[in-house]
């Protein structure tokens, strides 16, 4: 699916042709380079008006046409179209939903929860899902569907100490899950944390990947 991307500099209009989830990922640094739909740059892309060697210089110092696609996604505007944003939300949609069929529970019986209970759930409380990771928004969402439904997320708690080295990295991946935390003489951080049961693979897979496997963590088991 392909679509614009544009952005005004020195004065004059620029646009590309660009595909949009290769565009969205350029944008999230997920890959390193973008081709514009057969290398041109335009000033109006639907009349044709190609852009000239002497703009593009001018504008953006070069006229090499992935380096000018390159800073017009990071630094203009993707266009998204509406088919592409109702793909989108469907897809975060589903994530919500099999997160929750595979981690939350019927909070008075114990038992779990359909996935087709919690689509209905969700489309009567009118939740509106963000275009964010779904673990970042789960107890927001929680939180508006629970008075329609006896809901519960199964969680463990573990202990975590952070080396000083390492605290500032981690402390965005952990803050939303954090219960205590008590930062020690040397710098170096003890966290306890609250973590759906669901992902506390992919959390240690994260968390090791930005201490360099220093971090030391244990469950806590309750008793």
């Amino acid at each position: 699916m392909n679509t614009t991307a544009r952005i005004k500099k020195a004065g004059k209009n620029f646009e590309i042709i660009v595909e949009i989830d290769e565009a969205i990922k350029f944008k999230k640094n997920e890959s390193n380079s973008i081709e514009p739909e057969g290398n041109k740059i335009f000033t109006d892309s639907k009349k044709g008006f190609i852009a000239s060697p002497n703009d593009l210089q001018e504008a953006f110092g070069t006229v090499d046409s992935t380096e000018i696609a390159g800073k017009i996604i990071n630094e203009g505007e993707v266009l998204l179209t509406q088919d592409y944003r109702g793909e989108e939300k469907e897809k975060k949609l589903k994530q919500v939903i099999d997160f929750l069929s595979r981690n939350a529970m019927d909070s008075q019986t114990g038992n779990p929860i359909s996935p087709e209970r919690i689509k209905n759930v969700l489309e009567e409380a009118h939740v509106n899902i963000k275009d964010s990771p779904v673990e970042n928004q789960i107890k927001e969402i929680i939180s508006q569907i629970s008075p329609l439904i006896p809901i519960k997320i199964e969680t463990k708690n573990i202990k975590v100490n952070i080396p000083a080295l390492f605290t500032g990295k981690v402390y965005n991946t952990i803050n939303q899950y954090k219960l205590q935390e008590k930062w020690k003489d040397d710098g170096s951080l003890e966290v306890i944390l609250e973590i759906p049961s669901g992902i506390i693979m992919d959390f240690y897979d994260k968390l090791n990947s930005i201490t360099h496997g220093s971090a030391i963590s244990e469950e806590i088991k309750n008793e």
